[in-house]
């Protein structure tokens, strides 16, 4: 394809990924990181960005990083991807808006479930409520991940949050904690273990409750940290439901920040060539035609319907 496309946090777990997607696809990868430019020296990410036709961010807290590096694609006149899974910096960048296409959340949470769940509407126009059950075999976050936590949770004063009734909710009360049947076959999982597609889902379908469930091996994994060795398998499930009807798709893979990578560049792909709906702010399912990209990734992310 011969375009640059700057990705910002390069050395990092996921930028690493997406560096060697984009290199596989044709791409010429722009690495560059807090060392060249920092979230609040705007003249330095200008530098950063010159002769890129894309910018990939995966620098995390996105918090920080986000609507900087938002401001500067804006200036450069390029679109922004992001791999942000932090629930209150995805509605940051939804709220701000943009002049140039900009897709937050292009990564396993977050932009995957919005894939799946749009792909599974098809032709309803609204539906009763969303659920996402992650059955992840464990989880071994990065620092990154768990540096992206910590912010989040101050963010809120250490409050849980939901999307109910149309609006995310703040609450202290107890999750959940249930078995879910899984494809694969059923594991418990925790309930309102809300992850970004609490934003991403509901910033462009009409469904006023969506929740989502992790796997209780994942959580554990999640709060006693360790070094990454054998990457996590995993099931997404998806269910749409409209009064007795439901919708639902699966999809199986491994190592949920590896396959970050493909999403993440499969959507610049798509911005580069005018195979995208929104010149804005727009989550995966309303910037793409969702079934026509989770196609596309078949490879590595196979997928099941039930109706």
């Amino acid at each position: 394809m011969g375009h640059k496309i700057a990705v910002y946090g390069a050395s990092g777990t996921t930028g690493r990924f997406v560096m060697a997607e984009l290199e596989k696809r044709g791409f010429e990868p722009l690495p560059f990181g807090r060392a060249q430019a920092t979230a609040d020296d705007p003249d330095a990410l200008d530098r950063a960005l010159t002769g890129a036709s894309a910018v990939i961010n995966t620098a995390g807290p996105f918090a920080i990083t986000a609507l900087p590096l938002v401001a500067a694609a804006e200036r450069a006149g390029i679109p922004y991807v992001d791999v942000a899974a932090e629930i209150e910096a995805n509605a940051d960048t939804f709220a701000r808006g943009a002049s140039v296409p900009v897709v937050p959340a292009m990564a396993f949470f977050g932009g995957l479930a919005d894939l799946l769940v749009t792909a599974a509407m098809t032709d309803w126009t609204t539906a009763d409520s969303a659920h996402i059950a992650y059955g992840l075999s464990g989880w071994q976050p990065t620092p990154g991940t768990l540096t992206a936590g910590a912010v989040s949770r101050e963010r809120r004063a250490g409050q849980r949050v939901r999307f109910r009734d149309g609006a995310l909710q703040y609450h202290d009360d107890t999750q959940p904690t249930l078995d879910w049947d899984f494809p694969g076959g059923p594991r418990q999982v925790i309930g309102e273990f809300s992850m970004a597609d609490i934003v991403t889902i509901p910033s462009h379908l009409p469904i006023p409750s969506v929740t989502s469930y992790m796997s209780t091996t994942a959580a554990q994994g999640l709060s006693q940290a360790s070094a990454r060795q054998d990457p996590e398998t995993f099931e997404v499930d998806v269910r749409v439901r409209r009064g007795t009807e439901e919708r639902q798709l699966t999809i199986t893979g491994r190592d949920i920040y590896a396959v970050s990578a493909p999403l993440a560049v499969e959507a610049v792909e798509r911005l580069l060539t005018n195979r995208f709906k929104v010149n804005g702010v727009a989550s995966a399912g309303a910037m793409f035609d969702a079934a026509d990209f989770l196609s596309a990734l078949s490879a590595v992310l196979p997928a099941t319907r039930r109706a």
